[in-house]
Formats: C-alpha cells, sequence, structure tokens
C-alpha cells in the first residue's frame, strides 16, 4: 500500500509540461499563421490587426505630419478634379448622351460620396491652433470647422442639386457647386510640398496642369461659342469635322498663345468673343509663364549661388595671377563640396533654424560619432550638446595637409567622411597608420597646459575627407559653465600624457640599434591619434 502512491505521484510534472509545451505551441501558432506559402515560396505577412490598427482613424488628425490625411486629401482632389474638367465638358460637348449616362452618373455618386466623408469624417477631426495651443478634443475641432468658411462651401458642395435630374433631365449644370471644394485642392498643394523631398518639380508639374485647364475651359468656350453661331455657318467657327475636342483644343492654343494664322471673325459676336480670348490670353501667360520661372528661379537658386560663388573666385585668381594649380585645386573644392552636401557652408542654413532646431539635427549627426570620443565619456551630457553646436565642417583635398608636425596644436578632429594618413619615419613619408570616418585626433590638444602641445606627425588627407573641427577657444567658452566636465577632462588629459611621457622615456632609453624595430610599434601601441 505504500509503493501505490509513490508510482502515482510522478505523473503530474509531464502533465505541467505537457502544459508549458501547449502554451508555448499556443503561442508560436500566430507567428507560423503569419507565414503564406505561395509558388514554393515561403513569405511573411502581417497580421490583420495590424493593418487594422494603421488603418484605424485616430479621434484627431494633424494635417502637417499624418500621412495618412494627405493619402486622404489625394482622393479627395481626384474627385475634384473630375468635376472641374468634366463638368464645362458635358455641359457644352455632346458626350453625355442617353446611352451612357448610368456611367457618368456612377462616377458622380463616387466623388460626392468623397465629398460627403470629408465633410463629415474627417475635417472634424483636424487639429487647429488657438493661442499658440494644439486643440484636439472632438467638441472644439468640430466647433471650429463649422465655423470656418471652409465648411460652408463645403457643405455647398455637397448639397444634391443632382435631384433636379428627375424634372429636367440629366444636365451636368446642376453640379457646378461641385467645383466649390477648391480649399482642399490647395490644402493638398500645400501637404504635399511639405512631404516631398523636390517639390519644385511639383509645383512645374501643378503650374503646367493649370494652363492645361485655361486651354480646356477655352476649348469649351468655343465649342459653345460656335455651336451658338452654328457649327459650319463662318469661316470662324468650328466646322463639325474631326474630333471635335481637339479641333476646339487646337484652336484655344493658338488663340491663347496668340499664335495667329486662324480664320477672321465676321459676326459682333465672334469678334467680341476673340478680342476677349486675346486678352486672356496675354493676363494669363504673362503670369503663368512668371510663375514657372519663379518656380524655376527658386530651385536652381542654390546651383546658382554656387556658380556665381566659384566665377567670382576664379576671376579673383586670375586677377592676381595665382598659380594653374593652386587654381585647379580650388575649383576641384568647390565641386566637390558642392556635389557631396548641395551647399557651400552647412552652418548658413542651420543658422535659420532656432537653437533647439540646429541642437535636434546635430545630435542626429553627429552625436553619435562624438560619443565615441573617450575622453568626453562621463561629461555632462547638455556639454556634449553645446559642443556639437560648435562644430565646424571642412573638407580637405587629396593630399591636403590636416595638421603637420611641430606646429602647435589647438584643435580637435573627427572624421566624418574619408580617410586621413598619419605620416612619418626618417623622411616623413611612411604610412604608420590610416584613421577612417568616425575616428577621432588631436583631443588632447583642447587641453594641453601652454597653449596646446605641438604635433607630433604630419597628417594627410588620403582622398577627400570630411572633418569636423572643434579648436581650445570653442571648448573652453563651453567649459565655463561645466565646471565638473572640466575638472574630469583635465584629470583624463593627465593621466592621458602621463602615459604618452612614459611609453616616450621607453624609446628613448632603448639602444640606438634597437630603436627602428621597436620604436614605430611602441609608437603605435600608445594610441597614435592622442598624440596628435
Amino acid at each position: 500500500m505504500s509503493l501505490a502512491p509513490s508510482k502515482k505521484k510522478p505523473p503530474p510534472p509531464p502533465k505541467e509540461e505537457k502544459k508549458e509545451e501547449k502554451k508555448e505551441e499556443a503561442e508560436a501558432k500566430p507567428e507560423e499563421d503569419h507565414y503564406c506559402d505561395m509558388l514554393c515560396c515561403k513569405f511573411k505577412k502581417p497580421p490583420l490587426k495590424e493593418y487594422m490598427t494603421y488603418l484605424k482613424l485616430p479621434d484627431s488628425i494633424d494635417s502637417y505630419t499624418d500621412r495618412r490625411y494627405v493619402a486622404w486629401l489625394m482622393l479627395v482632389t481626384v474627385a475634384y478634379n473630375w468635376n472641374c474638367w468634366f463638368i464645362p465638358l458635358r455641359c457644352v460637348f455632346p458626350y453625355q448622351t442617353p446611352s451612357n449616362t448610368i456611367y457618368w452618373f456612377i462616377i458622380d455618386i463616387i466623388c460626392d460620396i468623397c465629398y460627403l466623408c470629408d465633410l463629415l469624417i474627417f475635417q472634424p477631426r483636424v487639429q487647429f491652433l488657438r493661442g499658440g495651443d494644439i486643440i484636439s478634443d472632438k467638441v472644439e475641432m468640430k466647433k471650429f470647422y463649422h465655423s470656418t468658411v471652409k465648411f460652408r462651401l463645403d457643405l455647398i458642395s455637397v448639397l444634391p442639386f443632382d435631384v433636379l435630374y428627375f424634372f429636367f433631365g440629366f444636365n451636368p449644370a446642376f453640379r457646378v457647386n461641385k467645383m466649390l471644394k477648391h480649399n482642399t485642392f490647395f490644402e493638398f498643394n500645400d501637404r504635399l510640398e511639405a512631404i516631398l523631398d523636390k517639390a519644385y518639380i511639383y509645383r512645374v508639374i501643378r503650374t503646367t496642369g493649370y494652363l492645361l485647364f485655361i486651354l480646356h475651359i477655352n476649348a469649351c468656350l468655343y465649342y459653345w461659342a460656335s455651336d451658338y453661331e452654328g457649327l459650319g455657318s463662318t469661316r470662324w467657327v468650328y466646322d463639325g469635322q474631326g474630333n471635335m475636342y481637339l479641333r476646339c483644343y487646337y484652336w484655344a492654343v493658338r488663340t491663347l498663345i496668340t499664335i495667329g494664322g486662324l480664320p477672321e471673325p465676321q459676326t459682333l459676336f465672334e469678334i467680341v468673343f476673340q478680342l476677349l480670348n486675346f486678352f486672356l490670353g496675354v493676363f494669363v501667360f504673362s503670369s503663368l509663364i512668371g510663375q514657372m520661372r519663379d518656380v524655376i528661379g527658386a530651385a536652381t537658386a542654390g546651383q546658382n549661388y554656387y556658380r556665381s560663388c566659384m566665377d567670382n573666385t576664379v576671376s579673383y585668381m586670375n586677377t592676381y595671377s595665382i598659380p594653374k594649380l593652386v587654381q585647379n585645386r580650388v575649383r576641384t573644392w568647390y565641386e566637390y563640396t558642392w556635389d557631396s552636401q548641395g551647399m557651400l557652408d552647412e552652418s548658413e542654413l542651420l543658422e535659420q533654424m532656432p537653437t533647439k532646431m540646429q541642437l535636434a539635427i546635430a545630435i542626429d549627426v553627429n552625436f553619435a560619432i562624438v560619443n565615441k570620443v573617450d575622453l568626453f565619456k562621463g561629461c555632462d551630457t547638455q556639454m556634449i550638446y553645446d559642443m556639437l553646436l560648435r562644430l565646424k565642417s571642412i573638407v580637405y583635398l587629396p593630399g591636403d595637409f590636416v595638421c603637420k608636425k611641430g606646429e602647435i596644436g589647438r584643435e580637435m578632429y573627427i572624421i566624418k567622411q574619408g580617410e586621413v594618413q598619419v605620416l612619418g619615419g626618417p623622411d616623413g613619408t611612411k604610412v604608420l597608420v590610416t584613421l577612417r570616418a568616425g575616428a577621432v585626433f588631436g583631443e588632447i590638444s583642447l587641453l594641453a597646459a601652454g597653449g596646446g602641445n605641438r604635433r607630433t606627425a604630419n597628417v594627410v588627407a588620403h582622398g577627400f575627407a570630411n572633418l569636423f573641427i572643434l579648436d581650445k577657444k570653442t571648448l573652453n567658452e563651453i567649459l565655463v559653465h561645466y565646471p565638473d566636465s572640466e575638472k574630469l577632462l583635465m584629470k583624463k588629459a593627465k593621466y592621458v600624457l602621463k602615459t604618452i611621457f612614459k611609453s616616450l622615456s621607453l624609446i628613448i632609453t632603448r639602444p640606438s640599434y634597437l630603436y627602428p624595430l621597436v620604436g614605430p610599434k611602441l609608437f603605435l601601441d600608445i594610441n597614435l591619434n592622442k598624440v596628435l
């Protein structure tokens, strides 16, 4: 009897193990469900919940940062353009017939649904500013939207004047109110330009679209005038031959651009119509061409500034008979700096921003590099932030000396891009070490007593090298506000310098016949970039 319980007791642990295994399998199943087999390929698909979470409409919409809102505005803009382009076309040209009216009607209904969703769902959720505060309360956002002129125009644009179809037939003129939703079109343009990398390309396309739309309206007016006078009744009106829209559009282009060669108007109506077209063409095309010039000028302003600076520098060098070798290096510097950075001086762009914005950009660009410097580890984070704002970027050409042996070192260098070589040896041409992107050298020069220590080797740019520089004066101005960090840096500097001098003393006490063998190795072992 005493053995029976002992035989029954062992089973429970395996049950617990089975339960744990079942739990693990249950937890693993959802992950396995995310994989699909298709054409002998196995790929992972995101779960449906992630899609639903992303597509879920937020309680409030930030119109400046929410890309989904921009996508929705694009959809409404497409519906708006449909109405703007096709309502005049259908009113004038006989393209809407009883046989295809149902198709026009279906697309109109889809556009109206977009308008209605924008009015009832999206616009009442858009955040707004009041006294500098971002208002995201549902009630307040709805009240604000209902108090704007945009709401009144949006409300008029969704009024169902289409019901008049049942009394007067399918006349597209009843949908003219749909063209009042122009505020959404301009809002979409502003939001899209804000997120595009090259917004000037879209501006050129948009300006071209304005031109094509004006020509489209003029073509519709010309067909209406021809129909009013009677198709083919005079030499000036459309004769009814060929593709009616293309023929009228061709006439509109030649008239507004005032190319000439058109038939002379005969009747008073035709003369007045033609005169109005000529006047419209003068004003419209002058304004559109001016706008196109401004867009292209703004897009190429940086390029023009670069060319102007380069031309002025070349002219200056020619005036003072600078050697051609130096002139070629100056030209190379201009071209490389422009191609790599897109500007000649990054600081000019950042100076236009508030200090907080400058700091945010500097942290993203440079913090990871500066944080690797052993000398600054443990220092106040705010001190490092202040230091990031003072870093200066400079480009060195292949063969340029970053620093020379024997000169007083007052700067620290951080390699942002490219490589530099440390030269030594009896003739000063032997490559002792190559420093690459992310490396730091010369930091001890910032804290050395007596104004700076002397460089112990030549440092030359191997190719094109982009370096950050922090000088001693700037660092001292920063450390005035951070005494604890200053003490820490001085302590580290003394320790490193003590190590360096101790290592150098070992080299000096070596027998002269052993120095060529032992000296260079010890020189590298004491961290050459700190000595520099």
